[in-house]
Order: C-alpha cells, then sequence, then structure tokens
C-alpha cells in the first residue's frame, strides 16, 4: 500500500516578479467581479488559497529540485491562478477544474498575460477511483459528477510530477487517499490548509 511522507518545507518569503504582480492584482479583480456576477448561484467551494505562498512554494519546490519533473497538476483550479504561476516558473502546467464558467476565467487570464498552461473541464478523480469515495456523503471539495478530464488530456495522474489542491475543511484526508492511490512514486502533494499554510507530501 502506497503511503505519503511528510516533506520538511518552509518556503523563503522571495519577492514576487513584476509580471506575476501583475496576473495576480488582475486575478483579484477577476475573482471579484466572477463572484458578484454569480452572488445568487454561488459556486460551491469556490474559494481562493493563498496565491503568493502557493508561488513561494513553487519556486521553492523547483530551486531545491524536490520533484523529479516539472510537469504539474492542479486538482481544482478555480480561476487558474496557481496553474498560471506554476507555468510562469517553468512547470509544465495543467488544470483541472468541474466548473465550465471557472475554466473559461482561466483560460482568459492565462491568455491576456501570455502563460502557457492548459485547462480542462472534467473531474480530476479517476472513473476507476471513484469507489475511493462515498458518494452519499456531502462533499464540496470532491465533485465526479463530470467525465474525466484525463480523458481529454490523453494523460494520467501518475504522469505528473506536482499535484496541488486546496481541499475543503474536514476533507484533507480524501486528497491524500486520492493521490496515494494514483499518483506516481516520487511525486510531490502540495496542499493548501488555510492558516496551516502549506503541506508538502512526496508518495512512496
Amino acid at each position: 500500500m502506497a503511503r505519503l511522507k511528510t516533506v520538511p518545507f518552509e518556503p523563503p518569503a522571495i519577492p514576487l516578479p513584476d509580471r506575476v504582480v501583475a496576473l495576480l492584482d488582475d486575478a483579484d479583480e477577476r475573482i471579484d467581479n466572477f463572484q458578484f456576477e454569480h452572488r445568487d448561484t454561488p459556486v460551491a467551494a469556490f474559494v481562493p488559497s493563498d496565491f503568493v505562498l502557493a508561488y513561494q512554494s513553487l519556486a521553492a519546490i523547483a530551486s531545491l529540485n524536490l520533484a523529479p519533473g516539472r510537469r504539474f497538476m492542479e486538482w481544482g483550479s478555480g480561476v487558474g491562478v496557481v496553474t498560471c504561476l506554476a507555468a510562469m516558473l517553468g512547470y509544465d502546467a495543467i488544470g483541472i477544474e468541474i466548473e465550465d464558467d471557472l475554466v473559461d476565467v482561466s483560460r482568459e487570464l492565462a491568455s491576456d498575460h501570455a502563460v502557457d498552461a492548459e485547462f480542462v473541464a472534467g473531474s480530476f478523480v479517476p472513473l476507476d477511483e471513484v469507489d475511493l469515495f462515498d458518494l452519499t456523503g456531502d462533499f464540496n471539495w470532491v465533485r465526479t459528477d463530470a467525465v474525466s478530464a484525463y480523458d481529454e488530456l490523453d494523460l494520467e495522474p501518475d504522469d505528473f510530477d506536482v499535484v496541488y489542491c486546496y481541499p475543503w475543511p474536514g476533507e484533507e484526508a480524501l486528497s491524500e487517499e486520492l493521490f496515494a492511490h494514483c499518483c506516481a512514486t516520487g511525486s510531490l502533494l502540495l496542499s493548501y490548509h488555510g492558516r496551516d499554510g502549506m503541506r508538502l507530501r512526496r508518495r512512496m
């Protein structure tokens, strides 16, 4: 049975390049606009993470060569900010998001800032892993009621070196279990936990 090992990790508070600052400022405005436009029908579990900390964490992973490669995937990419940041740091970055409207915003953000990132609409849970979840439960972060995004990508979770996610409180174990079941040995799971910051795990 695969297990996850915690990687001691304290990313330094490096300054942000001007290009990154411009993207984050623009993303904040787009997020505000999106939430206002959907105020009567809010998207469940759409809560932006700490983008500055995400950038600093991904930069540290790259500079320290902690990952076996540079292929990056974000589970539940929202408006695509973290995936764009990963691409700006030199990762081959793909974001998977189940909400079509958010995928549209992501693609526009990447295009407007000349970021080479890919976004796919669908579920990040592979079809053969759906049984991991009690689908009668009230999950906010994990949804499987869409086609698998991996079919469009012609890739599998074990093709990626770094996976990023922001699980809903109380659902952290689900992301870890999914990662342990379907990602490659040696790959990294970077997850954001609100006030507790980032957690970095390696699949053994």
